[in-house]
């Protein structure tokens, strides 16, 4: 399914909201999307945009399920067989596509918080291409200067290695499939297509457009580096904190496309949608990196650390020392973690009481506490330090040892179970 069909899925499924009011891209949009939670929102009147937008598309496990077509317990599985074996995408004809103005003035993009350096594109991918390394996808928020340039916050990773090589044209695309939102989300080397990860999780063709090879998108627009620097931010980010003002590249807008029934996907950072797809693609790499030492069952990111600091990961233990093993393969699996717990495979790792409970009954500090100092963090994280960002890591082995009764670590089964409403006149 491309986005306009899987709108229609949620619209069929009851789970869509529309709201045919007219509503401000400065803030009252970002405040509806907060209210709504976890809810799709359909905004049909967006004031001074000639398209729509949708939002919370992904604001659930059981939404991103919707969209993979599979259950909420499969997902782990489904996109980690995706980044271990690929599958190379077809390309299929960009039909309906039509070339507006050059101008950023008819786009619903949305000014979140009073905080924030400016109206920011906060849900499209950057397309590049370089002829050794092929294609990449990657998120990047881009802050609106005027409406034929924006500077985009660009890390020291694939996109960058690509301007440094020499990229200066590429695609921003806005409003994509599930599968390709996650497989750009999903963080591996340069030389893998993220297109192929989409395409392994569900059919995911590309096309050609403005001689670009991208994904099926809503809005595309063809943007060049100027080679300029210009301040980006602040910016509230994953961790409801405010990210710092950076120098940042400046893109000029060059060419867009949409279709007739085009619609924008807006995200709210640091809301629900925002936390599932950051932190659901890094569940996968944890748990591949974990599996390589000791049997993994399960893999959480959790929303309390900002789906990207805090990590929880379930195993089947069988030897003394793969609480610690895991502990070590969790960070290498995800280097901007700060905190992960271990627990054994009972332990449900989207239960934030059970996981305190495993704590609080398996783990001892003298024998299963892991202090990693002076290590890279994530310049997400505010209590890093803001010139080195180093950090302190953390891992707890919540685990029950193996020369114990499992017995004595387990909650008692009830001895019959009952509906109060049976009793009550």
């Amino acid at each position: 399914m491309n986005l306009r069909e899987f709108v229609d899925l949620l619209e069929e499924k009851g789970r869509l909201k529309r709201i045919t009011k007219e509503v401000d891209p400065v803030y009252e949009v970002a405040a509806l999307m907060d209210e709504a939670g976890d809810t799709p929102l359909y905004l049909e009147n967006v004031k001074g945009s000639i398209i729509p937008c949708i939002t919370n598309i992904c604001s659930s496990r059981e939404l991103v399920a919707l969209g993979l077509k599979c259950a909420p317990n499969e997902i782990l599985g489904k996109i980690s067989k995706a980044v271990r074996e690929g599958k190379i995408p077809d390309t299929v004809s960009a039909d309906n596509y039509k070339e507006i103005d050059p101008s950023l003035e008819k786009l619903p993009i949305l000014t979140h918080q009073p905080i924030d350096g400016g109206a920011y594109i906060s849900s499209a991918m950057a397309v590049a291409y370089d002829e050794k390394y092929g294609r990449n996808l990657s998120f990047h928020r881009a802050m609106k200067i005027d409406n034929q340039h924006l500077v985009l916050r660009i890390l020291d990773r694939h996109l960058k290695d690509y301007m440094d090589r020499g990229l200066k044209e590429f695609a921003y695309c806005n409003g994509v499939s599930v599968p390709v939102l996650l497989g750009a989300a999903t963080s591996f080397g340069i030389e893998e297509d993220e297109m192929s990860v989409a395409n392994a999780l569900a059919d995911s063709p590309v096309i050609e457009l403005a001689g670009h090879t991208i994904p099926q998108s809503e809005v595309v627009m063809i943007c060049e580096f100027t080679g300029e620097m210009h301040d980006e931010g602040p910016f509230v980010d994953l961790t409801d904190t405010p990210d710092i003002i950076r120098q940042q590249h400046v893109a000029k807008i060059k060419r867009i496309f949409i279709r007739d029934d085009s619609v924008f996907h807006a995200l709210l950072p640091s809301g629900p949608e925002h936390k599932v797809l950051m932190g659901m693609p890094r569940e996968p790499t944890i748990f591949n990196s974990v599996n390589k030492v000791v049997d993994c069952h399960d893999v959480f990111m959790t929303h309390g650390g900002g789906s990207w600091l805090h990590g929880v990961v379930a195993i089947n233990k069988k030897s003394d020392d793969d609480g610690m093993k895991a502990i070590e393969a969790a960070f290498a699996g995800h280097a901007s973690m700060k905190h992960v717990w271990i627990v054994d495979s009972d332990i449900d790792v989207t239960d934030p009481q059970s996981v305190e409970w495993a704590m609080a009954t398996r783990f001892q500090g003298d024998s299963g506490l892991v202090v990693k100092t002076g290590v890279k963090g994530s310049s997400l994280d505010p209590s890093s330090n803001p010139e080195t960002r180093e950090t302190v890591k953390v891992g707890f082995d919540c685990t029950i040892p193996l020369d114990r009764d499992k017995s004595d670590f387990a909650r008692p089964n009830p001895g019959m179970k009952v509906k109060l409403e049976d009793y009550l006149d």
